[in-house]
């Protein structure tokens, strides 16, 4: 294999991708990311060079292995950890079915949370995984380490709900029997974690007789950082590194990329470390991470003393690479990019073969439900982009809506979309639900379509959104006059004590709120970033 000397332009997965984990087989190198309340579960990404990514599967696809149908925003699947040993990969992820309100490191009252860790495995990265084994549900970020005397370990931040109690309680550790499929033994701490807080994200390596414990703490935002300690016993005391934070921009503001942390290790084939790593990257007037949380990596080092040590200063190359897609509905099958949201039953919500050349969506829930959402989307992964889409949709009465959305959860989203009027008239209209300070919904004043098919279009540039529409075959857009903060849709901007942890969707949405599945048809899908061909 070739010597990795220089760090990749990053992020080398742009767009909503967080909480990375690595592992290399063989002359491949595999990433898992975070998908939260997004269906399929997982991304997991390929490279041979650590430069050049390519998603190759969303392993949790099946009834059987994940349903969401409930789960709040920027819950669901949390922080999956991907290992191999003997031939099988190992994954393991949390499910998260209950939040309430966000807290802080020894907040008073309970924070009651319903975290449930699984383990699934799969002989094949892009095989059919296996139904999911429960482990447990003391807390999130589970983890496995193969330890070289042949066992295994499952590691996880445990989380105390109790009134007055720091909620981040420490690194636990429980050995785990793959044979079996299940814990073995009893829970141990091995870990209380630093001053920093938030100590999460737990992964485990062992070099030299050394067991290297790397956490994510300071919490997901601008404190964020990588810590590290070590012990020569796995179930410690652990000595944390002399330096503080191995990788953080907690004291770089003006640094490209922010909110480093939560980060994986991975050795090359000639013995060099990188280390794969959260990042945002804020919009450079409101300094809002509408992207959300991407994926960076950069090499590291070993030094004399025993400890791990970034490789190269923290100034990271970020550099667009302009990306032009066109989707054409034409297989029964959706195309690669596109996610829905929280169910297991995809055919409640759209079909590609009721009318063959078209994504159809089945009018459902509101687009605010947490259980069917007629909603599928694609992640934005830059600052300034374009997209366009050809809907034909026939509205009865204004329960019935239709069109191209900008999404972040279920409160936070515009949507420009068709619907009828009072009289039954076709009309355009942009719904905004926006977290402006209790939460604001408005209406814009109504447009009058001609029959037929209608082109929809929503153009970004950094802060600004605007929508557009033009009927089937015109040659002229006509813009509304309203321009969106589109910053609003990101993980800074929210309504109080609710979670952000996702990212920017955008895509096409279908409700019906009299219940009667009124579908809209969908020709093609256009994205196109600023600057592609």
């Amino acid at each position: 294999m070739t010597s990795h000397r220089m760090t990749p332009a990053n992020p080398i997965l742009r767009g909503f991708n967080p909480d990375p984990s690595i592992v290399r087989v063989g002359a491949d190198y595999y990433i898992a990311t975070s998908t939260f309340e997004w269906f399929p579960g997982v991304q997991i990404h390929h490279s041979r060079d650590l430069t050049d990514w390519r998603l190759v599967g969303r392993p949790l696809s099946r009834p059987t292995q994940l349903d969401m149908r409930g789960d709040p925003d920027s819950c669901g699947v949390w922080a999956p950890d991907i290992s191999y040993k003997e031939g099988r990969f190992h994954l393991i992820y949390t499910d998260v079915k209950r939040y309430g309100r966000t807290t802080v490191d020894g907040a008073k009252g309970a924070s009651l949370r319903d975290f449930h860790n699984y383990w699934v495995w799969s002989d094949r990265i892009d095989g059919d995984w296996s139904d999911p084994v429960h482990l447990n549900s003391s807390g999130f970020d589970p983890a496995l380490f193969h330890d070289d005397d042949g066992r295994s370990w499952l590691l996880n931040m445990l989380w105390d709900h109790r009134p007055d109690r720091q909620r981040f309680a420490g690194i636990l550790a429980q050995e785990m029997d793959l044979a079996a499929g299940r814990l073995i033994g009893d829970r141990r701490m091995i870990f209380e974690g630093t001053a920093l807080g938030f100590t999460e994200g737990p992964h485990l390596y062992k070099r030299d007789g050394w067991y290297h414990l790397l956490v994510a703490e300071g919490g997901t935002g601008r404190g964020h950082a990588v810590v590290m300690a070590r012990s020569r016993n796995l179930f410690g005391p652990y000595a944390v590194h002399p330096d503080g934070p191995v990788l953080t921009a907690r004291d770089s503001p003006d640094a490209p990329l922010q909110r480093l942390g939560h980060g994986d290790l991975v050795e090359t084939a000639d013995g060099q470390t990188w280390m794969a790593y959260l990042c945002g990257r804020p919009l450079p007037d409101s300094d809002r991470c509408v992207l959300g949380r991407e994926t960076a990596i950069r090499p590291m080092r070993w030094d004399d003393d025993g400890w791990l040590r970034s490789a190269e200063p923290l100034a990271d190359t970020v550099v667009e690479t302009p990306v032009r897609a066109l989707d054409v509905f034409d297989l029964p099958v959706l195309p690669q990019s596109f996610q829905w949201l929280r169910t297991p039953y995809p055919d409640y919500l759209f079909s590609l073969t009721e009318r063959p050349g078209h994504l159809r969506l089945f009018g459902r829930e509101t687009i605010g439900s947490h259980f069917h959402q007629a909603l599928v989307a694609r992640r934005p992964q830059a600052f300034r982009y374009d997209v366009r889409t050809l809907m034909d949709f026939d509205p009865e009465h204004f329960q019935q809506a239709a069109g191209l959305i900008c999404y972040y959860n279920s409160s936070k989203y515009l949507f420009l979309h068709v619907t009828a009027g009072d009289a039954g008239e076709r009309q355009l209209q942009i719904l905004s639900v926006l977290p402006i300070g209790e939460g604001q919904s408005t209406l814009t004043s109504p447009v009058a379509l001609p029959p037929g098919p209608i082109e929809l279009r929503a153009s970004v540039d950094r802060e600004r959104l605007n929508f557009g529409f033009r009927a089937m075959g015109a040659a002229d857009w006509r813009w509304l006059p309203e321009t969106f903060d589109a910053s609003l849709l990101s993980d800074e901007a929210t309504l109080p004590g609710l979670p952000n942890f996702t990212g920017t969707f955008v895509g096409m949405a279908c409700q019906d709120l009299a219940g009667t599945a009124r579908p809209a048809d969908f020709r093609f899908f256009q994205y196109v970033e600023d600057g592609a061909a």
